[in-house]
């Protein structure tokens, strides 16, 4: 691909940005769509958040939010889609032809793909636990309720965060979970991690399963070149699990949408993973 002064620029912004897979995913796929841009990442921090988002939007560009700026982000956004104002956070931007910052929550839609193409039994009806109280966590609480699941527990090692989430979000089908003891021997068709913890190697899972009488599966949203804490103690328990990498490719998948407005090659950036 030849790089000019035409070329549409798009970045990833968090902190830490270092382990991210995304500007792999998305280059392979602007190669394979045939699309005149280029993906980057860039370590910023939440002074410079805004600066960023709005300039790379009126130049033509956009780009992706990560932890821990996709709440922030939110709040510099001109246009928001429904996901953004109800989860209250915003993980991919892109500008118009009149300067404004358009901004959506992706990581809802890539979270239900992810979920379905994960799950061997319909997500309808389901009881899940979420651990978490941030940005991840009100994107799978919304894809979890979206998805028709009757009820959702909510733990967070912050009360008032996870309080927050199921306010925002949760309605009747949202319960906010004060201790994680408070849950032993209870029965879960699925568990999803959308705290930090397994991002770095040496991280501890946030749950322990064996204080669970079941759980059916165990849905991570982070991902990394190890297998995360929560992923190695879900099958240490005989748990089926699965890490964030195909929710990062849906998620991405939606992102290109938005950007190019047409449908993504998810083929192409699914392989491109499996050579990480």
């Amino acid at each position: 691909m030849t790089i000019t002064a035409r070329t549409r620029v798009l970045t990833l912004l968090g902190d830490p940005v270092a382990h991210s897979a995304s500007p792999e995913l998305q280059n392979a796929a602007f190669e394979a769509a045939g699309v005149d841009g280029v993906y980057g990442a860039v370590r910023c921090g939440p002074e410079d958040l805004a600066g960023f988002m709005r300039g790379l939007a009126k130049a033509g560009g956009g780009g992706n939010v990560t932890i821990p700026h996709k709440e922030k982000a939110a709040t510099f956004l001109d246009v928001r889609s429904e996901a953004v104002r109800r989860t209250g956070a915003c993980n991919t931007f892109w500008g118009d032809e009149a300067g404004r910052v358009h901004g959506d929550n992706t990581d809802v839609e890539g979270f239900r793909r992810a979920l379905r193409d994960f799950l061997d039994v319909p997500v309808v009806g389901l009881r899940a636990l979420l651990l978490g109280g941030g940005g991840a966590a009100r994107a799978a609480l919304l894809g979890l309720l979206q998805e028709d699941a009757a009820e959702v527990c909510i733990y967070n090692r912050t009360q008032e965060r996870a309080r927050a989430v199921a306010r925002r979000i949760g309605g009747q089908r949202a319960r906010v979970v004060p201790i994680l003891r408070g849950l032993e021997g209870e029965d879960f068709d699925l568990v999803v991690n959308a705290t930090s913890l397994g991002l770095h190697e040496g991280d501890a899972s946030p749950i322990d399963f064996h204080m669970l009488n079941r759980a059916g599966a165990a849905m991570d949203v982070v991902y990394g070149r190890h297998t995360t804490s929560f992923v190695k103690a879900a099958e240490k328990a005989g748990i089926r699990a699965t890490d964030g990498l195909e929710m990062l490719v849906h998620q991405g998948a939606v992102s290109f949408e938005r950007w190019w407005g047409h449908e993504a090659p998810v083929e192409a950036m699914r392989a491109v993973l499996a050579l990480r």
